[in-house]
């Protein structure tokens, strides 16, 4: 198996991980996006958009790169590259995007956010695709002798975003946020963001 072929149930089966649905209410402020950025997202409205591939480049990564930016480098984006969670158990494979504490390291040094852009634009395979990951990373950071009490993630179409947090268990969350409203969801980031910074110094 790789992370893709993961189900919820999958999950609560090899690794006793449940999940339900709520609302996560993140405590956040929204962020006027620099010109930069609404220049970046309204040339991509001119753009035929029609694969994951062209998502990543005209969506994902400007926000990705707009968020680094305002965070002064706190984290490095991974992007195509594999993680080895629970091999034997199956769970590694390809990531879209891993962000990881910067450590300067050419490889992943401590993953802390996973963003997985939904196949066929299907958020529910997306959140499958997520959660393995990251319970995937909850593996990897414990094999470094890390352990974090919360690790996020999320899933998205472009458009839409769904989030996910996985402590105790695995939360998804039933609010989406839009990329017309990018404001929102550049909030909702940095609230994720600010509580990495206090747990990472």
């Amino acid at each position: 198996m790789a992370y893709f072929d993961f189900t919820l149930s999958d999950l609560e089966e090899k690794f006793g991980v449940t999940n339900e649905r709520k609302a996560l209410n993140f405590k956040m402020n929204p962020i006027e996006p620099t010109q930069w950025l609404q220049k970046e997202l309204l040339d991509s409205k001119e753009m035929p958009i029609k694969s994951e591939k062209a998502r990543s480049e005209w969506i994902v990564v400007p926000i990705l790169k707009e968020l680094r930016n305002l965070n002064a480098k706190f984290f490095t984006i991974y992007s195509g590259d594999n993680l080895v969670g629970d091999k034997e158990k199956g769970l590694h494979g390809e990531c879209d995007f891993i962000l990881s504490k910067d450590t300067k390291s050419y490889d992943i040094s401590v993953p802390i956010f996973h963003v997985v852009e939904a196949k066929r634009n299907d958020l529910e395979e997306g959140i499958r695709q997520c959660s393995a990951q990251l319970v995937g990373a909850k593996k990897y950071n414990e094999k470094k002798g890390i352990q974090m009490d919360k690790l996020f993630g999320c899933t998205t179409t472009g458009d839409v975003w769904q989030f996910i947090e996985f402590s105790d268990k695995l939360y998804i969350d039933n609010n989406k946020y839009y990329l017309s409203e990018i404001d929102s969801l550049l909030g909702v980031f940095q609230s994720i963001v600010d509580y990495y910074k206090s747990m990472l110094k």
